[in-house]
Formats: structure tokens, C-alpha cells, sequence
């Protein structure tokens, strides 16, 4: 079994990709972008679209993908996983628009010709027990009531006609989803992005953002607008230390099933799979028939370390394996054959926000607690409009300039991360 190497995903793309030049002295551009990830590869990608003509620079510590873009589960589903009443009274606009996010994405590969191993389907979150019921039945109600009116409940019967996992009690599907190759996905935005004139320095620490500078180990950027695109790895700026807890999230993949476990299975339509189990999980099938599965790892490093190659611990990997045994009983003999984890971003409420600070020109985005393969879209096309102070429905949404308590200091942070 193969561990860490940042992910599975770069293993089946054959490797980590070459990386690029570094920062070179100090510059001056319209737009610096710290952080090559979803975020800031979407801000990227838009502002070129509605300005062409703009110098940006993206600053990346590692390389475009390192982090949560190319370790994720490839859940692309538009979803809203924050507590609704946070936002106010016009959540139901904020639904709809992660709603659209979806076919966007889509739209975006098609034309830009990213191959992301696109698999459109449902997302299936299973109960397997009467607690699990009663929260898919509240949750429901919930989403349909701030819009998510295209969600709806199946019965034991109907759902192991869709997957045979024991004790399967019932399921809530929610249409309209995708899978995806999440390493694909944004190698293949990064590249559109350069071939739009985008620079991106690899090797390049941020160390602080002032106002129309950033500050790395490699020189000195000026930029008239600065984008903070760093979700799970915020805390290692000097002016973020506690605005988002690094959280981790870990997955393993198994070798490819043979048709007759496919058979025993069922599991056709390959719909994403979570369940209502209070440490959730969240499941997919890869383009060549591998199982992934992936749940929380090890909650929380003191000071809000986060880890260098994404290598999971053994207890960790036991849960996950844990998980196979329990949902998928004829695949869990199959060889592991890669486990790794990465880092996601939570806000102290964890909530998703997205801003512009009118002043100093700096934005940032981030808080997706899971969902940012779809979230970072549309907040690159929202940082986008902040960025040229254009005025739209999108910079009208309830999370924009949303800003929330940091974290305790530590130890205080360890032991409330630890007791959650």
C-alpha cells in the first residue's frame, strides 16, 4: 500500500507533474493570487474572461493541486453543507447559485477540453439504522424548505435497488451531481490558465499579505488587488493564524473489482455515496472500477500544523477500512492499494465566506468544510466581480464580506477540536 505521495489522484495521472519556475525577484502585476488551488484557479480563470488584458501572477508554495484540489473525494455536487439560518433571509439565492455551479463546471471543461474523468449521476447518503433515519427525514425537510426542492427520500427496497450494502435502511438522493478526477481537474484549469497569459511560480512561500504587497521567501510582489486563496493552509500566513482551523480529511482506494464483486454490489449507476453516520463518509468509483472511500482522519494538529506529503496514520486507515467492511463486504478483501489524507479549512461557525476588504484590496475566499470542489467555482467567479468592482447578483449573496470570531488560542483550541 502505498501512502501519502499528496494523492491516489497524481499516482494515476503517473506522477506528480513537473514543477514550475519559481518567483524570480520582486514584480509588480494588476492581480497576485496566493494559492494554485480551485480558488484561486477560478478567480484566474474569470478575471481573464472579463478582463484579458490584466498582468496576474499566482503564488504557490508547492504546485497547483498540492493541496485539498488534488486530494479530494471528486464530489462535484453544488451542495450546501453550512447551517442555512447562519446566512439570513436570502439563503435560498446562495442554494441556487452552488446549484448552477455544477453544470458550469461542466461547461467550463467541455470548452477548455479538461478531461476529468466526468461522470454525471446522483449523490446517495445512506441510513442504515433508525438514528440515521430520523436525520435523513430532518435533513430533508430542511434543504427542501431553503430550496433544494429536487432532493427526495427512498425506501429500503427501492435503495438497495440502487446499491446492496447491509442494513441498508433507506437513502436520500440528491440529483444533478458529478464525479470526477479531482488531480485532472485542476491540472487541466491550470494549464487553460497559462494558456490565457496567467503566470504561475511554484516554490514560492507567501509569508504575509499588506496592502498592495505580498511578501514571499523569493521577492517582493506588488499587486493592486491581492486574492487569499489558501482554505486549509491559512493559518501559515502571519496575519490568518487562527481565522480557519486545518481540519483532516483521509481516503483510501482499492484495487480494481472484478466484474462478479461489481455484480454482488449493483451500485450502476456509480452515484457518489455518503451516509448519515455522525462521523460521515463519502465513497466513489473510479473511471477503472477502484473503490474510494474517505472519512475524517486525525481531527487536528496542535498550532494548526498541517501535514507535508498527506500520509494518513495507521488508525486512521483502519477506520476507513472499517467502513469497507461495512458497506462494500465483498471488495474489502481486495488490496489497499494507496491511502492518503489532506487538509480542508473550517471557520469557527463553520460557514463559507468570500470578500473583498474595500481598503487594503486584498479578498479571500475559503470555510468550505468539504464541498469546495463546486464552492470554489462559484467564488472565483464572485472574487472575480470584487476584484473589477462590478456589482452583480453574485457579489449580493449572504456569505460576501461574512465575517465570523477567529479560533481560541492554543491550548484552548487543541482541547475544544479534540472534545468536538
Amino acid at each position: 500500500m502505498r501512502l501519502g505521495e499528496v494523492s491516489f489522484w497524481y499516482r494515476d495521472l503517473g506522477g506528480l507533474p513537473p514543477q514550475r519556475a519559481p518567483l524570480d525577484g520582486d514584480t509588480s502585476v494588476d492581480v497576485c493570487i496566493v494559492g494554485a488551488g480551485y480558488t484561486g484557479l477560478w478567480t484566474a480563470y474569470y478575471l481573464k474572461k472579463l478582463d484579458p488584458g490584466l498582468n496576474i501572477l499566482i503564488v504557490e508554495k508547492e504546485f497547483a493541486g498540492y493541496g485539498a484540489s488534488g486530494r479530494n473525494g471528486g464530489w462535484l455536487t453544488g451542495g450546501f453543507s453550512w447551517k442555512f439560518q447562519r446566512y439570513g433571509q436570502n439563503v435560498g439565492d446562495l442554494v441556487r447559485a452552488l446549484k448552477g455551479t455544477v453544470d458550469e463546471i461542466l461547461r467550463v471543461a467541455s470548452e477548455e477540453s479538461i478531461d476529468a474523468d466526468i461522470l454525471r449521476t446522483e449523490e446517495l447518503t445512506i441510513a442504515v439504522n433508525d438514528a440515521q433515519i430520523s436525520r435523513m427525514r430532518d435533513e430533508i425537510k430542511e434543504r427542501q424548505k431553503f430550496g433544494e426542492t429536487d432532493i427526495y427520500e427512498l425506501n429500503a427496497s427501492q435503495a438497495r435497488q440502487r446499491v446492496n450494502i447491509p442494513n441498508l435502511m433507506g437513502a436520500m438522493v440528491t440529483p444533478g451531481v458529478a464525479r470526477i478526477q479531482p488531480a485532472k481537474l485542476v491540472t487541466g484549469l491550470a494549464a487553460c490558465v497559462e494558456r490565457a497569459g496567467v503566470r504561475i511560480v511554484e516554490g514560492t512561500t507567501a509569508v504575509s499579505l499588506t496592502k498592495g504587497y505580498v511578501h514571499t521567501d523569493k521577492g517582493r510582489v506588488g499587486a493592486g488587488a491581492i486574492i487569499r486563496a489558501t482554505e486549509g493552509y491559512t493559518a501559515d500566513l502571519q496575519q490568518s493564524p487562527r481565522e480557519w482551523l486545518p481540519l483532516n480529511s483521509a481516503q483510501i482506494v482499492t484495487a480494481p473489482l472484478s466484474d462478479a464483486i461489481w455484480q454482488e454490489i449493483g451500485w450502476n449507476g456509480r452515484e457518489l455515496i455518503g451516509d448519515f453516520a455522525n462521523v460521515y463518509c463519502y465513497c466513489q468509483c473510479t473511471r477503472e472500477g477502484r473503490l474510494t472511500i474517505g472519512s475524517r482522519g486525525v481531527p487536528y494538529l496542535y498550532g494548526s500544523r498541517t501535514d507535508s506529503d498527506g500520509a494518513p496514520d495507521g488508525v486512521t486507515i483502519d477506520r476507513l477500512k472499517n467502513i469497507l467492511r461495512q458497506y462494500f463486504p465483498s471488495a474489502s478483501k481486495l488490496e489497499i492499494d494507496h491511502a492518503w489524507c489532506g487538509v480542508l479549512g473550517v471557520p469557527r461557525d463553520w460557514c463559507a465566506t468570500v470578500g473583498m476588504d474595500a481598503e487594503s484590496r486584498i479578498g479571500w475566499a475559503g470555510g468550505y468544510v468539504g464541498v469546495g470542489v463546486s464552492t470554489s467555482n462559484l467564488v472565483g467567479r464572485t472574487l472575480a466581480d470584487l476584484t473589477l468592482g462590478r456589482k452583480t447578483e453574485l457579489t449580493e449573496l449572504p456569505w460576501v464580506n461574512r465575517r465570523v470570531r477567529e479560533w481560541e488560542r492554543e491550548p484552548l483550541r487543541w482541547l475544544g477540536v479534540r472534545g468536538m
